[in-house]
Order: structure tokens, then sequence, then C-alpha cells
């Protein structure tokens, strides 16, 4: 790989910094805001939503990305980042000019992808992932996986003082605050420099944990990190060039550190296929009825089909697909670490974390780490700071990849069909 002369180097800085203020207008999810007034007429009347979104003016967004395109040259693969850099934002600029048409979603599917699309092994599809985990979890009582005690409830004060404790002991004295809001949305929302925790939601001990790994030490520790590289601080801005992979890395830390629940799990993959389900021109009733009848409150799941109609249409056809980065990234964070693992190349892990990143980004990347352009993660998470575990684990999946499924499983069909049902987790501790 060649190397980066100083030249390319400071038109390489240059670049990136115009972009990392094109990016700082482009807000995407609050740009797509929907009036919560909209919520009860629809529940109680039926009247379809009519979403008016906030003005945004792109243009300075637009003059900053054609200025970073004028220090942009050579193929050399830190331009090719930086390339595919404008073209990402420049396509962000075209999904919040066009919100409420069916042109909005083409720059979506182009952003965040689409179920159907194919990936690198030429076969595999987030919806078949979707569909699979769908029809495994759907026959699973899952109030009898529950392990007593662990799922008590927490008030917002209380959810916060328990995540306030444990962020302390990754972080120090550098540990995002914890702020009970009622401005948020989601249940707890994550940057670098603090967690929002809405007020009237109601938590577990688990979703301390769930938190944790999945927000703070990869959200907002991927965050600090970018905002440390002096030299790119475009690393420490989210955008939805880097969406797919904090989301997938994000899930992929809830599973690897034991704290991914089955139901969050089939939430997630309901949301790809009700993704599909709009692309195939489902309306905005149909598919909050589906939601319905697989069990979601109302008022759930108008929040479920919010999130796929805004800033599309609503007679179908035209959905944001963000909510599929999470299983899409998912397939591409495990494939990557495991691909690495396989070929001896695991210190490229630790590059997941320099700050907010695609994986297409880490050979320039690595290539600036090497010349010292790029820091090390300063936050990293344990189970990506010791890499032994991961390491071993993904060496013995691969080997499990290779072992056909069904014959294990007509074997133990077989033989379980008459053993009676024992006692569940819920039910506290078996009689002796």
């Amino acid at each position: 790989m060649t190397a980066l002369s100083e030249k390319q180097f400071e038109a390489a800085k240059t670049a990136a910094a115009a972009l990392d203020d094109a990016a700082g207008d482009l807000r995407v999810l609050s740009s797509l805001n929907w009036d919560n007034a909209m919520r009860e007429p629809f529940l109680t009347r039926g009247v379809m939503p009519a979403p008016d979104y906030p003005t945004v003016d792109t243009s300075n967004a637009r003059e900053a990305i054609a200025h970073a395109k004028t220090f942009i040259d050579g193929d050399h693969v830190v331009m090719e980042w930086l390339n595919r850099l404008c073209t990402t934002l420049d396509t962000t600029a075209s999904l919040i000019e066009t919100r409420g048409t069916k042109e909005f979603f083409h720059h979506s599917a182009e952003l965040y992808g689409r179920p159907t699309r194919i990936m690198l092994d030429k076969q595999t599809r987030v919806l078949d992932l979707a569909e699979h985990m769908d029809a495994t979890l759907a026959g699973i009582d899952f109030d009898q996986l529950v392990v007593q005690g662990y799922e008590g409830e927490l008030d917002a004060e209380e959810f916060a003082e328990a995540l306030e404790e444990k962020l302390e002991h990754h972080f120090g004295k550098d540990a995002p605050n914890v702020l009970v809001s009622d401005k948020v949305t989601a249940k707890a929302a994550a940057s670098s420099t603090r967690i929002r925790v809405r007020s009237d939601a109601e938590f577990t001990h688990n979703d301390v944990d769930q938190l944790l790994h999945h927000e703070a030490l990869i959200h907002s520790a991927t965050g600090m990190n970018g905002k440390l590289q002096e030299n790119f601080p475009i690393l420490g801005r989210g955008h939805p060039g880097t969406t797919e992979i904090q989301e997938g890395l994000a899930v992929f830390a809830e599973i690897i550190t034991g704290n991914m629940d089955p139901r969050r799990f089939r939430r997630l993959s309901g949301r790809v296929m009700a993704i599909q389900m709009t692309i195939d021109g489902a309306d905005f009733k149909e598919v909050f009825d589906w939601f319905v009848g697989r069990g979601y409150s109302r008022e759930q799941a108008y929040e479920n089909t919010r999130r796929i109609f805004r800033g599309g249409v609503m007679t179908g056809g035209a959905p944001f697909t963000k909510d599929m980065v999470y299983l899409n990234g998912l397939l591409r964070v495990h494939n990557f670490i495991r691909s690495v693992v396989k070929i001896r190349r695991a210190d490229l892990i630790r590059v997941l974390f320099v700050g907010k990143l695609d994986v297409e980004d880490i050979p320039a990347l690595s290539q600036l780490a090497s010349m010292g352009r790029i820091d090390p993660p300063k936050f990293m998470p344990p189970w990506a700071k010791d890499l032994r575990f991961l390491v071993s684990y993904m060496a013995y999946s691969a080997f499990l990849n290779q072992v056909k499924m069904p014959g294990f499983q007509s074997y133990y069909e077989k033989e379980l069909d008459e053993v009676p049902d024992v006692w569940a987790f819920a039910d506290g501790d078996p009689e002796t």
C-alpha cells in the first residue's frame, strides 16, 4: 500500500474538516420529527398521520462538500475514504430535501440499504436473518426465560444512578453525564458527552447492562475516541455512513456480553420485515395492524410504524429504511471480525473503535494509524480491549458454521419428544 505523502495528508485533513462541518448541518433524525399530536387522532379515530417536517437549509452543507472535493485527489485509500464521505453526505442532503416524497426512499435505500440487498457472500440477505430469527423465536414463552430477581423494575432516577456507577468504573473522570429528561423519545439516547434517560420510562436491572454495552461502551466511547483524533475530528461525528456499523457493533456487543434479550431480537427482526412490507406497498394502517397482530399495544404499534414511515409517504412504497441497520450491521460486523481472526489480523478489530466509521474505511484508517496520524482508541469495551475470549470464540464459531444443523436437530427432536417439561427460571429455584 502506497504511503500517503505529506502534501496529500494536509489535503486530506482539510477535506475532512470541511466534511465534518457539512455533517454537522445534516441531522437526519431531528429533520424527521413528527408532532406527537398526530398519535391520538390515529389511535382513536383512524386519522392518517400527515407530518409537517421542519425546514432544513442544506446549502451550507452542499458548499462544504464541494469545498472538500477540491482537496481530494488521487486513488490512495485515504482519498477513497474521503470520496465515499462526500457521496454519503451528498446523499444525506438529498434525503433531507426529499422528505415526504417517494424519492426519499431511494436516498434512504442508498444510505441504509434495503432488506433484500445481497451481502458479500452473494447469497445472504438481512431479510433472511430477520425471518429466521422471527420464526425461531415466535413460539418461545419469553417469560419462562427470565432469571428471578434480574427483571426487577427501576424508575428513571434509579436506573440513572445504577448506570452512573458502571460508567465511572469504565470511563473514570471522563464518564458521560446521565440526565433524566422528558425531552427524549427513546427510553435512552447517548452521545459522547451525555446519556439522556426518558423520565417516564421503566427499566430493569438487565436494561442497565444492556444500555452500558450498547450505548455507552459503543456509541459514547467511539464518539469520545473520534473527538480525540486531532487530525480527523470527523471520526467523532455520527452520520448515515457510520450508522450501520455503529448499530451493528452495538448489537454485537449485546450478544457477546450476554445482554441480548430475545424479545429485543424479535423486535429488531420485525422492523426489518415491516420495512419490506412497506416497500412492497403496505400503507401506514396495514403496517400498524400487522404490529398489533404481533402482540404489541396500540401505542407501541404506532411508534414502530412511525419509525418506518417518517420521511416517506403514508400510502406505502417509500419507507425510511434505517431500522434495518441493526441486523445488517450485525451481520457485517460479525463477518468482519470472524474474517480478520481467520486471516490472523485480529489487530484490526481495535481500529473499529478509533471513532465512528464504516468497515470499508478500515484500510484507510489503518494506513493513517501506521503513520501515527490516527491515535489508538482510549476507550474500549472489555471484550475488545482483551481479545483472548473474542478470538477463541470466533475461531470456534468458524468451525461450528461448517457443522450441518439438520442432522443434530432431527436426532434431538426424536430423543426429546416425550421428555416432560421441567422447571422454568421464572419459577425460582427448583424444588429438591
